[in-house]
């Protein structure tokens, strides 16, 4: 039997609503990794579960990275129907007592929601077009790096997108400094090296990052690096891409008047990609 469409599970059992009160609503307080399926297997769970593991500790969560690695297994082993999918693991710190401080013994929520996506994602997709957005990252460097839910900046990145009929917006940290799209890191090619903006003070250390930096680059023979890139920088780039979760690695074709046809990093990162998925 197919599973409903969205699946949702909270704390283990399938589920259609959220207890309340929850932290997570009240305040976003709380984490979420989103991890992609197929037929069921989610890919990378462990550098998922690690980048979250570091998030509970900056959070002050007590442990449960074992109850998280049981309920994405348990929601994935009912999802193998699905070619491909989508899955969104949630932690909460789950109900307190009104007002911000945290509960002296909080009880983690673990939310898990699912939905299939349509598209091959083996396939490389195409080319983005993209402007440069008015919203910049804060800097907080507590929060630096992990997925935690205040998600309202990327909303309004997302906005901006939709507004100005493109796919995505390039959004600069507090310094001016490009540093990703709404949804994805940023990596730029230049004399045949890669470098992606730093994320001392703000943005999301990306799963897909994090494999380019440390296996598929060295596999090619790449360089790479993290370094301050400037819009200038960026722009003046051989080729610039950017890597997601959902959709692996996918190059920039367009940013304001400056536009790129070359993709062939790119497309060999993918390839590294698609032979460390083997599916």
């Amino acid at each position: 039997m197919q599973p409903p469409v969205p699946a949702i599970w909270v704390d283990g059992e399938p589920a259609q609503a959220l207890p309340l009160p929850d932290r997570g609503l009240d305040f976003g307080d709380g984490l979420f990794e989103t991890l992609l399926l197929n037929s069921g297997a989610p890919l990378f769970p462990d550098l998922h579960l690690e980048r979250l593991a570091l998030g509970l500790q900056r959070l002050g969560f007590p442990d449960c990275i074992g109850r998280c690695r049981e309920a994405l297994d348990a929601a994935s082993g009912n999802l193998e129907s699905w070619s491909w999918a989508a899955l969104r693991l949630t932690v909460t710190r789950g109900s307190g007592p009104r007002g911000y401080a945290p509960p002296v013994d909080p009880q983690p929520r673990i939310v898990v929601t699912a939905a299939p996506l349509r598209e091959d994602r083996r396939e490389f997709p195409p080319s983005l077009s993209v402007v440069p957005a008015h919203i910049r990252w804060s800097a907080q460097p507590v929060l630096a790096g992990i997925k935690h839910l205040n998600r309202l900046e990327q909303v309004l990145a997302a906005s901006e997108a939709a507004a100005a009929a493109v796919d995505d917006v390039l959004v600069r940290d507090a310094a001016g400094n490009a540093c990703s799209l709404s949804a994805a890191n940023l990596f730029i090619v230049e004399s045949g090296r890669l470098v992606t903006p730093r994320l001392d003070d703000c943005g999301i250390a990306g799963t897909r990052r994090r494999l380019v930096l440390e296996q598929w680059a060295p596999r090619l023979g790449m360089g790479a690096a993290e370094e301050p890139v400037s819009l200038e920088r960026l722009l003046a780039a051989d080729e610039v891409f950017c890597t997601n979760s959902l959709r692996g690695l996918q190059s920039l074709g367009r940013c304001e008047r400056r536009e790129w046809t070359a993709t062939e990093v790119c497309r060999s990162l993918h390839a590294a990609y698609l032979e460390s998925i083997a599916c």
